[in-house]
């Protein structure tokens, strides 16, 4: 049965990059695009300026298994970016931005939940995770040159604040 994560974690071509290498080889889908705002057709141009305070986000499509399962997603998401910066990563600065879990259900959200809890005792202790985790909303598809831009354009802008960071 596939199933559907959504993380936002500043510019929406480096999340999925991140998750793309990490899981290298799995079964699952990515796409980037907008979600968690208020405007009903949001383009690149709009959600750049904030004002549609939707997030730039990667939508990801798997079949849970061992290796790639939510609690997993879940955790890798707050290695491969800084969760305690609020409304920013690295140079990408605004609330388009920001860390957001976008859950698909009641389950999604306590799992989310609970790997929060375990990753600020364990990781950040002193620091505040500031990550959202809130009910997804409607998503819309960034424009095609937005998808796997960084395939399509290896020498192009990847956001340095992706890194694990344990």
């Amino acid at each position: 049965m596939t199933e559907i994560a959504t993380f936002a974690a500043g510019c929406f071509w480096g999340v999925e990059k991140a998750f793309q290498r990490f899981y290298k080889g799995e079964n699952f889908e990515t796409a980037v695009g907008y979600t968690g705002g208020s405007d009903s057709s949001p383009d690149y141009k709009k959600v750049c300026t904030g004002s549609t305070k939707h997030a730039e986000a990667l939508q990801i499509r798997y079949t849970p298994n061992e290796k790639i399962n939510y609690p997993a997603l879940v955790e890798f998401f707050y290695r491969m970016h800084d969760p305690t910066t609020l409304n920013s990563q690295g140079p990408d600065v605004g609330t388009q931005y920001r860390s957001v879990i976008f859950t698909h259900g009641a389950e999604q959200e306590r799992i989310a939940k609970q790997v929060t809890a375990e990753v600020q005792e364990k990781h950040y202790k002193g620091k505040t995770i500031v990550t959202e985790i809130v009910p997804a909303g409607e998503w819309f598809d960034a424009e095609e040159y937005h998808q796997k831009y960084l395939d399509k354009n290896p020498e192009g802008y990847e956001c340095p604040s992706h890194f694990l960071r344990w």
